[in-house]
């Protein structure tokens, strides 16, 4: 088993979150979504397998190269 972390693209807020820990994800599953500068960007999962941790909260501001989240594969 491997630990994946998914890092932000971009800055902005964390506008939704749409998986939780412990859901079974599927590559390119959308797991959060954030908004920057009125345009929603979805975060999605680099690869399958089951979201170990959240590493932030909606409404919570994030910067470029940020942790969001851990996958294990």
């Amino acid at each position: 088993m491997a630990l994946n972390e998914i890092y932000s693209e971009i800055a902005g807020t964390i506008w939704k979150i749409k998986a939780k820990v412990g859901d079974q994800i599927k590559a390119d599953d959308a797991i959060m979504i954030i908004e920057c500068m009125k345009m929603e960007i979805p975060v999605e999962a680099p690869v399958a397998g089951t979201v170990k941790e959240m590493l932030v909260e909606e409404e919570q501001s994030v910067d470029e190269g940020q942790p969001l989240a851990i996958i294990e594969t």
